[in-house]
């Protein structure tokens, strides 16, 4: 595993701290995370995620969704009601599981379903007005008065 030194990042900018926090996650939990279960990122569109993770096995009540400090948390644990059955061969996973998303800034859930075997969870990235772009009309023709700002002479 290769470790990097991030120190430079911070000596030599200013607001970049939620970059360098998110690579240090990076670089160091996410070689932990086991592949279960499986799932997918997609982008339905601009603005728009699904988070699709494969949860045969568990019912709707045994599955908990929560957004905490810009993190998803999906979190499942199976009511022990297996215990009167005998298996001869138990290739379906229902262990206990908890996978963490790291949420960027303005991005909301909208909602989980499950259907299938499949737990979908929508986001939405809402970005405030204040933050997006806005155009500036630009004028033809000499400044008025109004426009102009007066300069003073320096020495």
């Amino acid at each position: 595993m290769h470790h990097f030194d991030l120190a430079p990042l911070y000596r030599a900018s200013v607001g970049f701290d939620q970059i360098a926090d998110l690579m240090d996650r990076v670089f160091a939990s996410d070689v932990d995370q086991s592949g279960y279960p499986p799932y997918n990122i997609e982008k339905t569109d601009e603005n728009s995620y699904r988070i699709s993770i494969a949860v045969a096995g568990f019912s709707v009540d045994d599955l908990n969704v929560e957004v905490k400090e810009n993190a998803l948390i999906v979190t499942a644990r199976k009511a022990d009601e297996d215990k009167e059955r005998t298996f001869l061969h138990r290739g379906i996973a229902t262990r206990a599981f908890e996978r963490r998303f790291h949420l960027a800034d303005h991005v909301q859930v909208t909602g989980a379903h499950h259907a299938d075997g499949m737990l979908h969870i929508d986001l939405v990235r809402e970005v405030p007005e204040a933050l997006k772009p806005r155009r500036i009309k630009v004028s033809a023709g000499p400044m008025e008065e109004r426009d102009m700002v007066e300069a003073k002479t320096v020495n």
